[in-house]
């Protein structure tokens, strides 16, 4: 297993400070849901001092079954469309926020390899969603290059990068800059 550059780190630990900051100020808090992050997300968000003020918790749902008894995915979406799909990080973030007492949540889902790509989902396939106070949310499918420890570490660091975009970007879209 290759090991965090001191650069990669000092950036993923900035992103989840700027997201923490902009979560305090908002007055709101956050959940995750991760699969093939296996609770790096949540592990950067509380190497981050006073990360409870804005950190609610983290669901590491790496198996099919942990991801129906933790978060409420159903088993059809999961054999319709796999543990890989918008489907699916859909409803891990809906389940996400449904059973914490965080406001928005972000879930990740992806193939980080070696094995386990396909044709249709290569490995390096990652899914996210993030869901906000309204209800809403968003997904999107990113295809990462590298080795297993890359791929989670370009998961890590754009669902911070997005979430802090699309946080800000809904705030704006709201009634004085608040949810």
């Amino acid at each position: 297993m290759s090991t965090v550059s001191e650069k990669q780190e000092t950036e993923i630990l900035k992103l989840s400070a700027d997201l923490g900051k902009m979560l305090q100020n908002l007055g709101i808090s956050m959940c995750t849901a991760e699969s093939c992050t296996g609770g790096l997300i949540s592990a950067f968000i509380t190497d981050i001092s006073g990360s409870s003020e804005w950190f609610d918790r983290a669901f590491v749902t790496y198996t099919n079954e942990a991801k129906m008894e933790m978060l409420g995915v159903s088993s059809d979406t999961l054999e319709r469309y796999g543990a890989v799909s918008m489907q699916t990080v859909e409803e891990m973030v809906r389940g996400a926020v449904e059973r914490s007492s965080a406001s928005v949540g972000v879930a990740v889902s992806g193939i980080a390899g070696p094995t386990g790509g396909t044709p249709d989902k290569p490995v390096g396939t990652v899914w996210m969603a993030w869901r906000y106070p309204d209800g809403y949310v968003e997904t999107e499918c990113h295809h990462f290059d590298g080795n297993r420890q890359e791929v989670r570490l370009h998961t890590v660091a754009e669902a911070f990068r997005r979430m802090l975009e699309k946080i800000s970007g809904h705030a704006e879209k709201t009634d004085k800059g608040h949810f």
